[in-house]
């Protein structure tokens, strides 16, 4: 019988799920929470960066917060010195979306309490202590930068902020306050920071800022002048006193304004000069400051008192720089060395019109063909009452030749000419010898007497009754301007203008007009009529002379002999015997004639006939007088026409003066044309007026 063989028995498997308790699923989630919390506390602790300052006044590690814009942005983890001990690094942690943002131009500086002449700030950090503001320019790309040096004072332009930065040269910083504003005709539009020192040590930089939109007023015709506390001058105009406004009163400030529209704009490393004040600021030719200056010097004998650095110097009127420093130097080295005043001056290259490429080798060349022509330095007052003294370079008419000395340890020397100053005392002790001499004794005896003549002459009766008289005088005025006939006055001459008024609209309604320009037609006529006949009176004067004369060459007496005596042979012939022999027809005739002869003789023809050339004789000499006045008629006639045509031109067509004038026209025209009738007689048939047709 087999013996059989052990069963391998495999004890059942226990799973893994079987030995699992929810109750560990506690500190499972609990771990998972704190990696999550360490993971989310890790991810939320920002980026580590670093800020070096001159010190951490106020600033403390763990409670020290970095702000922007009043907004926490990170914590101060350390602060430790740098490795060379010289500055202070502070170790902060910020969000990661600030860090995001951060470039090379983020700024940080220390907000603490601070008590400035423009007023008191971060009096909020008096409780909660100080913190680290910072700027960050939002138009900057990030660069991954984390390393930064803080500021000891707050930025002038926050990051971002629209408008131009600029700088400013001044002689000195004394009134530049950090902070001060700049004004554009009486509005703040900007501000300056600290001033800083020139390479050199001869002058300042002060760096402005002007806001948007205002900097488009910035070109090279801008001029910048200082406006602190206040100026007081005096001058050919009177006392003038230029106040600012308290901020620059208090703080100081800076002003500028444009010449004219036509300047160009600014460059970004453009410098402007700063003024002491307005005048001189507008009197200058330019307002940038040029980085190359020429450096001369010129030489004064006797005193200069008056002239300081910071003095103008002028070409022509115009400013084209300033004294730099003044200084005794020996000339000769003998036993009697003279002293002269030297005086250092900083020329302006761009101020000379020098054209765009000015430069102090050019402005040397252009100083000496100036010397040779007769350019010289000479000491003038800045002003009519005051004793400041400015450099002027001016030419001298027939100056002895000279040139620009040029040393090779010294500053070139430019001629000099002697200085016409009038000094105040001795204008004053003029005007005082001037008053002296006046006849000021005449003047008060003169005067004296007009007083006195003023006196009588108010004391007189008939001055004192003069009010009277103007009273009464006014009275009458009065009353006359108050009485019925002037007050009736005004109606009077209304009524008489109506009249008028109705006297033209007669005038008009009768055509008088068109009835004057046919009346003034007939006149015309009536004068060329006249006209022609006058043509005509000096033949018939002359006709008539020549009748005249030949009456007078006639013998009335022997005319009158002879008729007798034609009478008496006439009867003795008739008596004849022979006669009385004619045929009985013969007799009868002869004795018709006797009878006709006896009629004549007993009705005194003869006598009739003496007196009748007589009367003609006489008739002649009227005629010829009467010739000698035709000429004057004719002269009166047209005188009458004058005057008629005149006469009606100022009447009405059918009024009496007009009807008398038209027959007075009527009648002269009826005298010329019998006139013309007369003389064409008298040419046709001269002894017509004594015989008759």
């Amino acid at each position: 019988m087999t013996t059989p063989s052990d069963m391998e028995i495999t004890p059942p498997r226990r799973s893994f799920w079987r030995n699992l308790s929810p109750v560990w699923l506690v500190p499972v989630l609990a771990v998972a929470v704190s990696l999550g919390i360490a993971w989310q506390s890790f991810a939320d602790r920002g980026t580590l960066i670093e800020i070096e300052f001159e010190n951490a006044a106020g600033v403390v590690a763990g409670t020290t917060e970095i702000r922007y814009r009043d907004v926490a942005i990170g914590m101060v983890e350390t602060v430790s010195f740098t490795p060379d001990m010289q500055q202070v690094t502070v170790g902060a942690r910020i969000d990661r979306t600030a860090a995001e943002a951060l470039s090379a131009q983020a700024q940080f500086w220390v907000v603490r309490p601070q008590v400035s002449a423009r007023g008191i700030s971060g009096l909020n950090t008096v409780l909660s202590g100080v913190y680290i503001e910072a700027a960050l320019d939002p138009g900057s790309v990030p660069d991954g930068s984390r390393r930064f040096t803080g500021r000891d004072d707050p930025p002038l332009v926050m990051p971002g902020r629209q408008g131009t930065r600029i700088t400013l040269r001044a002689p000195d910083g004394n009134r530049l306050t950090p902070g001060a504003p700049i004004l554009f005709r009486g509005v703040e539009v900007g501000a300056i920071e600290a001033p800083r020192l020139l390479d050199g040590a001869e002058g300042v930089l002060v760096d402005g800022f002007i806001e948007a939109p205002y900097d488009r007023r910035l070109s090279t015709t801008a001029r910048f002048w200082d406006t602190s506390g206040f100026a007081v001058s005096l001058g050919t105009g009177g006392l003038r006193l230029s106040v600012g406004n308290l901020a620059s009163i208090l703080t100081g400030g800076i002003a500028f304004d444009t010449l004219t529209d036509a300047g160009e704009p600014i460059d970004a490393d453009t410098v402007f000069e700063l003024y002491s004040d307005e005048d001189t600021a507008m009197a200058s030719s330019t307002s940038v400051a040029s980085p190359d200056q020429l450096r001369i010097a010129a030489e004064f004998d006797g005193s200069v008192q008056g002239l300081s650095p910071g003095a103008a110097v002028r070409f022509r009127g115009v400013r084209v720089g300033e004294v730099t420093g003044i200084a005794a130097r020996q000339v000769d080295m003998g036993p009697a060395p003279l002293i002269r005043m030297q005086a250092a001056l900083a020329l302006d290259p761009s101020a000379f019109g020098l054209g765009s490429e000015a430069s102090p080798e050019r402005l040397m060349a252009f100083l000496e063909a100036q010397v040779a022509a007769g350019l010289r330095a000479r000491l003038s007052a800045s002003g009519v009452f005051s004793t400041s003294l400015v450099v002027e370079l001016l030419e001298v008419q027939d100056s002895p030749p000279e040139r620009l000395l040029r040393p090779e340890d010294a500053l070139p020397v430019i001629p000099s000419a002697p200085s016409d100053l009038t000094d105040l005392t001795t204008s004053a002790q003029g005007l005082i010898e001037r008053l002296t001499e006046l006849p000021i004794e005449g003047v008060l005896q003169q005067a004296i007497n007009l007083m006195e003549a003023a006196e009588d002459l108010l004391e007189d009766e008939g001055t004192r009754a003069l009010p009277s008289s103007v009273v009464s005088l006014v009275d009458d005025a009065r009353d006359f301007v108050g009485s019925e006939a002037l007050q009736a006055l005004p109606g009077d001459i209304q009524g008489t203008v109506g009249d008028l008024r109705a006297v033209l609209a007669r005038f008009e309604e009768q055509r008088a007009v068109e009835t004057l320009v046919e009346t003034m037609e007939a006149v015309q006529g009536v004068a060329a009529n006249i006209d022609s006949a006058t043509t005509e009176v000096p033949a018939l004067i002359s006709e008539v002379r020549r009748v005249v004369g030949r009456i007078g060459d006639l013998d009335a007496e022997g005319l009158v002999n002879a008729a007798r005596d034609l009478l008496n042979t006439a009867d003795t012939f008739l008596d004849d015997e022979g006669t009385q022999a004619v045929p009985p027809a013969l007799a009868g005739a002869l004795r018709e004639v006797e009878l006709a002869l006896a009629e004549l003789r007993g009705s005194g023809l003869v006598d009739e006939v003496s007196e009748t050339l007589g009367s003609a004789r006489s008739a002649a000499d009227a005629i010829a007088t009467a010739t000698q006045d035709l000429p004057q008629l004719a002269e009166r006639l047209n005188g009458l026409v004058a005057q008629a045509e005149a006469l009606v031109a100022a009447y009405g067509a059918r009024s009496p003066v007009n009807e008398e004038a038209l027959a007075t026209l009527r009648e002269a025209r009826d005298a010329a044309r019998a006139f013309a009738q007369l003389a064409r007689t008298l040419e046709r048939s001269p002894n017509s007026i004594l015989f008759g047709r």
